[in-house]
């Protein structure tokens, strides 16, 4: 896969976290959770940081919200998790970063929305409150245009600049304008209060792919600050990842964007970490960084007309995703390790054999065997009904993880395996 050019950016650090500059792409997401219940916002927080969300926002809307962000930062550091902390602002952000002093401390990065930071001369003034807050303290900020609360009064100057003289531009082209206009002034504003280049990141966001894809394109022609990628409402489900797959992974393939966000919808009572396993694929597709484990199966056909093989491939990937925390600690490389649950035999034993560790279900008719390879080598045969297939097949990745992988301590000597002891006796 040939490498892709990045656009040259400054680089920013949120707590430990560098966006920009040449650093890998960061992933970031944001709970959903009401902040001033501190128990349950640091518990999602941790929860997004071990699904691999690098960058974590929480909503800081009221003076009891501002009040729990110590505390929250606090649990995740009793935790062990130093996942940054973003405190995502509107309306009142100058009001609340300036009451709540500590909330002011404890937040890695500010997001400062500057199309409702405040009206005419109030807009200025309470933005740059927040700036100076920011340059006190020495945080970063994310100055975040959004289609859906854009500075209403520099569109109407802009409509009316378009009928005046006579240019002919579209309403969505005039919408396009107003957004990089107002991300690049803010950011002139910020610089004007204080605030480094190395402080600043900017994000143009809007709901349709198209636009989103032109207004990047544009923005990163016109600013070497760091740009933040996602469509501000991408959706549910599968309209919502592949919407986002459409237009941020054009502009990542492009070189454009430093971090990003697949905002999703989740359902009601949903898993939140489904919009960080997003992210995480779709740069881990653009070969742009690895993770995690990927897992190849097949998407069935008539040949495959049992459920054993999806439920297998359910069961493994969910099994290396809640394993990761754990693994990326103890092994080297582990990320990079490849599997295979395959259906039938027209492609099940070829695709097993590219992985590091594969196995190919039986098709309908076909002899009820399951031929396991390691390494492009078969391996055994596993026979049985789902849950002996999914307890054995679990144990050979468990011991492939502990053998193939340095570990990142002292190794355990004298360890015995069930694939060294298997390979002796062969």
């Amino acid at each position: 896969m040939p490498v892709v050019q990045r656009h040259e950016t400054v680089g920013v650090k949120a707590g430990h976290v560098q966006v920009g500059g040449g650093a890998p792409v960061v992933v970031q997401s944001m709970t959903n959770t009401d902040t001033v219940d501190v128990s349950s916002t640091a518990r999602q927080c941790i929860e997004l940081a071990q699904a691999g969300s690098e960058l974590v926002r929480v909503t800081v809307n009221v003076p009891e919200a501002a009040a729990a962000v110590p505390e929250i930062k606090k649990r995740l550091r009793d935790a062990g998790c130093d996942v940054p902390l973003i405190g995502d602002f509107h309306y009142n952000g100058h009001v609340l970063l300036t009451n709540y002093p500590a909330c002011a401390e404890a937040l890695d990065k500010y997001r400062i929305n500057p199309g409702n930071v405040g009206k005419g001369k109030r807009r200025d003034e309470q933005f740059a409150t927040i700036c100076k807050v920011a340059r006190d303290y020495g945080k970063p900020v994310r100055i975040g245009v959004n289609g859906g609360s854009l500075n209403q009064e520099l569109v109407m100057r802009k409509m009316q600049e378009n009928t005046d003289l006579e240019l002919g531009h579209s309403s969505e082209e005039i919408i396009n304008e107003c957004m990089i206009l107002s991300a690049l002034e803010s950011t002139e504003l910020a610089l004007q209060c204080g605030l480094r280049k190395d402080q600043i990141i900017i994000s143009c966001k809007v709901s349709r792919p198209r636009d989103l894809i032109a207004l990047y394109r544009e923005l990163a022609q016109k600013t070497d600050q760091p740009l933040h990628l996602g469509l501000t409402e991408a959706g549910m489900g599968v309209k919502g990842i592949v919407w986002t797959a459409a237009s941020v992974g054009i502009l990542l393939n492009e070189g454009i964007g430093d971090t990003i966000r697949v905002s999703l919808t989740p359902r009601p009572g949903g898993d939140r970490r489904e919009e960080v396993y997003a992210a995480l694929e779709l740069l881990q597709a653009l070969g742009l960084r690895q993770f995690a484990p990927s897992v190849t199966a097949c998407p069935g056909c008539g040949r495959t007309t049992s459920t054993t093989f999806q439920e297998l491939a359910e069961r493994i990937q969910g099994y290396v995703r809640d394993k990761m925390p754990e693994w990326k600690k103890q092994y080297e490389g582990v990320e990079n390790m490849t599997l295979a649950v395959m259906g039938c035999i027209v492609n099940g034993p070829g695709e097993s054999k590219a992985a590091n560790i594969g196995i190919s279900l039986p098709g309908t008719g076909e002899e009820p065997s399951c031929p396991v390879y390691i390494d492009g080598q078969k391996f055994t045969t596993l026979k049985g009904n789902y849950q002996e297939l999914s307890s054995a097949f679990q144990a050979l990745v468990d011991d492939y993880v502990a053998t193939k992988y340095p570990r990142r301590s002292a190794s355990h000597a004298g360890a015995e395996s069930v694939i060294s002891r298997t390979q002796a006796r062969s």
